[in-house]
């Protein structure tokens, strides 16, 4: 079974559609770029998986359960399917390590050694472990990026969400979290990720969705998707890419 089926998933804000019929699958240890021009939907799809938006219609299975109609607490379930933004959603008045800390204790209700413990685990794996008094002001955003995604990981989370989380970033700064990323992917995390980073689209993921006015236009193998696309549409944003 799938861990995540978005089905038949529709958002409308007003008389706008911005998501119509979207369907496909995650499974365990996926990695699944979803890509496309700027306002194809690819934002607000991943905010309707995370329960940041509520869909218009359709359902989001999690373990084959629609969580749209689920009695947990949605703060259970993104702690399940955590999620890094593109403008990092730090606590700018906590430090590296209360920011890593603070979702066990107040979710998970883990004591605080243990919290601690977990914190730090996961802030040496990005490479963040000498900055843990340090406050998000005092940082790099590269450096931000990869302390919420220490904070994501300390939740334990089954599915990552990533939110264009490079986008935010200094083009020296890209590869520090691509990296961190690719690492992720490579123990075995399952991902979902909305990026604009095309290498990564084609050489990390397993997976890619092509998005173009709300609508799923190709989904598919990475290789096969760049190497030869199907639609007009699909090549013609590819060769945006080829040309920078």
């Amino acid at each position: 079974m799938s861990i995540l089926d978005i089905r038949h998933l529709s958002k409308s804000f007003g008389k706008h559609q911005v998501l119509t019929d979207i369907n496909f699958s995650v499974e365990k240890g996926d990695v699944t770029s979803i890509i496309g021009a700027s306002g194809s939907g690819k934002s607000t799809l991943l905010r309707c998986i995370n329960l940041l938006e509520t869909p218009s219609g359709g359902e989001i299975l999690y373990h084959g359960e629609n969580i749209l109609s689920m009695k947990k607490s949605e703060a259970a379930y993104r702690a399940r399917v955590g999620m890094v933004f593109q403008s990092f959603n730090l606590f700018y008045n906590m430090n590296v390590l209360e920011n890593c800390v603070i979702g066990q204790t107040r979710v998970l209700r883990k004591k605080r050694k243990e919290a601690v413990e977990t914190a730090i685990r996961f802030l040496n794996q990005v490479g963040m472990t000498p900055f843990v008094k340090a406050k998000p002001a005092q940082l790099s955003g590269g450096q931000k990026q990869r302390v919420a995604i220490a904070r994501a990981m300390a939740m334990s989370p089954e599915v990552l969400l990533f939110d264009e989380p490079t986008s935010a970033l200094d083009p020296e700064m890209v590869g520090e979290v691509l990296a961190v990323m690719q690492k992720l992917a490579q123990d075995g995390m399952t991902m979902l990720v909305v990026t604009h980073e095309m290498a990564f689209a084609r050489d990390v993921s397993n997976h890619v969705v092509f998005m173009h006015e709300g609508v799923i236009r190709e989904e598919g193998d990475p290789k096969q998707l760049f190497a030869k696309p199907q639609t007009e549409e699909m090549r013609s944003f590819l060769s945006r890419f080829r040309e920078q």
